[in-house]
């Protein structure tokens, strides 16, 4: 079959939406670190509306920090993939041109440098997850000790980070007398932009204190909220969209209709035009995403992990399995959404209800494994800071307990049947030591609770929060998961 290309446009059915604009009159005004599938079905879906308007400043230039295999999908494709957008009403299937480059940045770290100091690009944007900005999740510090950090420090010119690239491509931009780009993180990070500013400007420090000066002075780091379900690409995937198109795509990117994006409007430097696709901008931003990091995300956490402990491959097999929906919408409704700040205008009841829904997409088959990946990185702003406003409030938090508890049977490594999980995190290989021999409640939770990385100082000496964990934990291993979200979800 042939391959998805410039040259295959022409020939693709009527109904599939393609670049209409000149590729190669655009320019690079964007590099993007984290060239992954949330990337390309969010904001260059949104960058794409923007090409399309005939504004050719924001083409992409994305960037693997790690792995070849995006950039060896696309590069034969001359950049074009495929978004597959899955409803319960049908398939709808876009071909975005945004990406022109793709870097792999372990193969010439000063190619990314060159880009991202060049004077055409004006935002360098960044989903490298929770534990790519190398920070203490309980506390958002930056990590000193982090070997990435540690390396990027003695050998700046070659950094193997984020944070090493975002600040060495600064002080090249500072130095040739060029205005800093704005640096525009998309990741689940709880005021992602402050967080990212406070360990990027505390890097920049280590190295020079009037380069730590200079960043803090004149670099614009905006907060946004992403929001949009891309589950992993299968092979299965792949063939769908070979078929509506005609041609192959190595790898194109799923994704529900829903998409969202809440940009904080601080670009000092210029931005595109984001709202053609449907991007808000607005002068605050954090109520929008503590909103989603314990509603969406403090759900579908918890979701995942007693998903894949009762059995079930997918999110929407577990929505259909008892109790539940049951759990998250009274989880939601009793525990998440009294710590959350005033949003005027704002319908939360509609919200959460949607929320429900877009878990029950049966067109999405949304892996509970992928999305149980990294736990350690993702409970202290999904669950464990709600819980903390839970607990200062005196009120009750039995469900987003639950959650905490059955990401600790999880992260064990073993599931209930002793059968071993592939659990993919900073931390794995040391919570398996920490918990191997492991068979009560009370002693995994003193064993978690020696990662003050992840609860803090003050949650792991919480009497209340210690009963409450291991209470819920004491459930999970003697009657399984399955059985438990059935009874609490049915009162």
């Amino acid at each position: 079959m042939t391959r998805l290309s410039e040259t295959a446009l022409a020939n693709l059915p009527s109904s599939v939406q393609r670049p209409a604009y000149n590729r190669t009159d655009v320019k690079v005004g964007i590099v993007h670190l984290g060239l992954g599938a949330f990337h390309r079905a969010h904001q260059a879906v949104m960058t794409e509306a923007v090409l399309a308007s005939g504004d050719l400043r924001w083409g992409i230039a994305g960037v693997s920090l790690r792995s070849p295999d995006t950039r060896d999908a696309l590069e034969p494709q001359d950049g074009l993939y495929t978004v597959a957008v899955r409803g319960a009403e049908g398939d709808r299937f876009e071909v975005i041109g945004a990406i022109l480059q793709s870097l792999v940045a372990p193969e010439d770290p000063e190619a990314v440098l060159a880009l991202m100091a060049a004077p055409d690009t004006r935002i360098v944007s960044l989903t490298v997850t929770e534990k790519g900005y190398c920070h203490k999740p309980a506390t958002g510090e930056l990590d000193e000790a982090h070997p990435g950090i540690v390396h990027d420090l003695a050998e700046p010119t070659k950094p193997q980070t984020a944070i090493g690239f975002l600040v060495e491509a600064l002080d090249r931009r500072r130095r040739a007398g060029l205005q800093p780009f704005t640096v525009l993180s998309c990741d689940n990070l709880p005021s992602n932009g402050r967080t990212v500013a406070k360990v990027v400007t505390r890097f920049a420090e280590l190295r020079d204190a009037e380069l730590g000066a200079w960043v803090r002075e004149h670099v614009a780091f905006p907060c946004t909220m992403v929001d949009r379900i891309v589950p992993a690409t299968t092979d299965a995937d792949r063939a769908l969209v070979a078929e509506a198109l005609g041609v192959e795509d190595s790898w194109p990117v799923m994704a529900e209709p829903f998409t969202q994006w809440v940009v904080e409007d601080h670009f000092p430097t210029g931005r595109p035009q984001w709202e053609l696709g449907g991007a808000t901008f607005a002068s605050e931003v954090e109520p929008f995403e503590l909103m989603k990091l314990r509603l969406l995300n403090g759900s579908h956490s918890t979701l995942a992990y007693l998903g894949y402990l009762s059995g079930h491959e997918t999110v929407a097999d577990a929505m259909a399995a008892p109790g539940f929906a049951e759990l998250l919408e009274a989880m939601m409704r009793e525990e998440v959404t009294p710590t959350l700040p005033s949003l005027p205008g704002f319908d939360l009841t509609a919200y959460r209800a949607a929320l429900l829904e877009r878990f029950r997409n049966p067109a999405l088959r949304h892996r509970t494994w992928q999305i149980a990946m990294d736990g350690s990185q993702k409970l202290p702003q999904r669950l464990l800071g709600t819980i903390r406003d839970r607990l200062k409030a005196g009120a009750g938090f039995e469900r987003l307990a639950l959650g905490v508890a059955a990401w600790m049977v999880y992260a064990t490594g073993h599931d209930e049947h002793g059968q071993p999980i592939d659990v993919r995190d900073p931390l794995a290989a040391r919570f398996a030591e920490a918990t191997t021999d492991k068979r009560t409640a009370e002693a995994l939770v003193e064993a978690y609770f020696q990662f003050p990385e992840v609860f803090g100082a003050d949650l792991t000496h919480d009497p209340h929060f210690r009963e409450e964990v291991t209470r819920e934990l004491a459930g999970l291993l003697a009657i399984g998961a399955a059985r438990t979200v059935a009874e609490v979800g049915g009162h």
